[in-house]
């Protein structure tokens, strides 16, 4: 039986596209602006090396903690509603992480910007499922989204330079408050309210219960990192895992659970969450590690870094728009496996780097690690996304960004960790050299950088060599997983069908959809 094709998108919708636009690209600068930063404010807030890595992390681990409770909530409340509530506390955290007075407060900071950050992710992605019922236009639409978080972050580093070649630190946090401004001037205008009519209230133990199988996971992970495995870390990963037990435990049993775990039942959206998870753990690793390099190693000034970091980012925004487009007549599995193949390669490439002057090596071999990023992100997105139940694509878009997330935020921690576990293998403190001195040189290249004019010739170079070594042996371990996870992927994404491929019967083929149909409820409260 042949079945009316779904209503296609019009100018409205595209336009709502753009101000859906708007806080992908601000979340996006928010990334690699802070990057970037962190051997400024290294100078200013002098934060210890695990300082340094939870003001880069607070941000990724609140988000990947709140995210399901938070794409779920849209569903509940109203997914524009939550998206202007998320944009005003995420101005009111960026003011208060710019004018941060010492790392403790920027960390708080930070987590603020997480939990805030945690609203906008998945009303973005639930917004842009409803709004394009389409498939082609639906993965073209997620394309975009993929693309304006890699224009965020090819921008995070331009935008940020030049504000910190002019300003203090504190500025580049302060280039959130216009974007702000705009989503909630523009959003009751241009976008649908959504909210699943059925849904009841969110049940606050299970709200606790995924924070306490989330959280103590992060922390062993970090702490395992950075002091090796030990009695805190199994017990901090035990925990985890047996409250991650009794969470699937009450979902099992609620009639409206937090987390739907019908939706894994489909190969399709477990496999793209496993291939985003995997994927960006390594470009997590790399993002912060190269552009230390290209500050450290190479010296360069904050806008030169962050315009050697275009090229890269340039290459992301092609693969985000162009995967989705090349998805209409190839396999989205076989697109996945060859750009992961190229990733790895860009890995093989950044392993290669042996020391200052390399700048090209490493632009080169990150703009491949890239092009796979824009490639799973935009693919993966449309897999775990479109394919959910409208009601559930609030659910669904949270499962996305969590692992997303949590992937960046677990690349820096473990490493970063391990690089900077290199670096103190391999530097050599000289003798004589004075305890305070002797401290930054050993506790990472950040610190052997701030008391660089104190140091005797030639130990700030050894200190580079050392940061150089870690790149490396962080490259080729990345290499050999994102190399696996190219197999991996060619073999159990070769079923999904090509994008707007039709099934014989008048239906876009269904391997693509997350839930059966006969689970999805024909009714859902919405209007404008």
């Amino acid at each position: 039986m042949t079945t009316a094709a779904p209503p296609r998108a019009g100018a409205r919708e595209w336009a709502g596209l753009g101000v859906l636009a708007l806080p992908t690209v601000l979340l996006g600068l928010d990334v690699t602006v802070m990057y970037l930063a962190i051997p400024v404010l290294s100078a200013d807030l002098n934060p210890s090396s695990i300082e340094t890595l939870w003001i880069m992390d607070a941000y990724g681990f609140l988000i990947a903690g709140l995210l399901i409770t938070m794409g779920t909530l849209g569903d509940r409340i109203g997914r524009r509603r939550l998206l202007m509530i998320g944009a005003a506390a995420f101005g009111a955290a960026s003011v208060a992480a710019a004018f941060s007075t010492s790392a403790a407060m920027l960390i708080a900071a930070r987590a603020a910007l997480g939990v805030a950050g945690a609203t906008l992710m998945p009303s973005t992605l639930a917004l842009i499922s409803n709004m394009f019922a389409d498939v082609r236009q639906r993965a073209l639409a997620f394309g975009v989204w993929a693309t304006m978080f890699a224009l965020g972050m090819a921008a995070g580093p331009l935008v940020g330079g030049l504000l910190l070649e002019r300003f203090w630190w504190g500025s580049a946090f302060l280039i959130a408050l216009p974007v702000v401004a705009l989503v909630l001037i523009a959003a009751p205008a241009m976008l649908p309210e959504y909210r699943d009519a059925r849904s009841g209230r969110i049940d606050l133990v299970s709200v606790v219960l995924s924070l306490a199988a989330i959280l103590p996971v992060i922390y062993a992970i970090k702490h395992g990192a950075a002091e090796g495995v030990d009695a805190i870390s199994v017990a901090s990963l035990l925990a985890g895992l047996a409250f991650g037990v009794a969470f699937v435990r009450r979902q099992r049993r609620l009639t409206d659970p937090l987390l739907d775990l019908r939706l894994f039942s489909a190969p399709a959206f477990s496999s793209a969450l496993a291939i985003l998870l995997v994927g960006l753990i390594g470009v997590g690793g790399a993002m912060f590690l190269v552009t230390l390099h290209l500050q450290l190693v190479e010296q360069l000034s904050p806008l030169h870094a962050g315009l050697w970091m275009g090229p890269p980012a340039l290459m992301m925004f092609v693969a985000a728009i162009g995967a989705p487009v090349l998805a209409r007549w190839v396999r989205p599995g076989m697109i996945v496996a060859g750009t992961l193949a190229l990733s790895a390669i860009g890995y093989i490439l950044l392993r290669s780097v042996d020391g200052p002057g390399s700048i090209g090596m490493v632009v080169a071999g990150f703009g491949l690690v890239y092009l796979g990023l824009g490639a799973i992100a935009a693919l993966g997105t449309d897999l775990v996304v479109g394919g959910a139940p409208p009601e559930k694509a609030g659910s669904a878009s949270a499962m996305s960004e969590t692992v997303q997330e949590l992937g960046l935020a677990v690349g820096v921690a473990v490493l970063g960790s391990m690089a900077g576990a290199v670096y103190r293998s391999q530097v050599v403190t000289p003798a004589g050299l004075s305890e305070p001195l002797a401290g930054a040189l050993r506790e990472s290249m950040s610190g052997a950088s701030t008391v660089a004019v104190h140091l005797p010739p030639g130990v700030l170079e050894q200190a580079m060599a050392a940061q150089v070594a870690g790149l490396q042996v962080t490259a080729t371990v990345s290499a050999v997983a994102i190399l696996a996870l190219a197999v991996l992927s060619a073999i159990v994404l070769r079923h999904i069908g090509r994008i707007g491929e039709d099934d014989g019967n008048g239906e876009d083929d269904d391997v693509r959809t997350a839930a059966p149909k006969a689970d999805r409820p024909h009714s859902a409260e919405s209007g404008c």
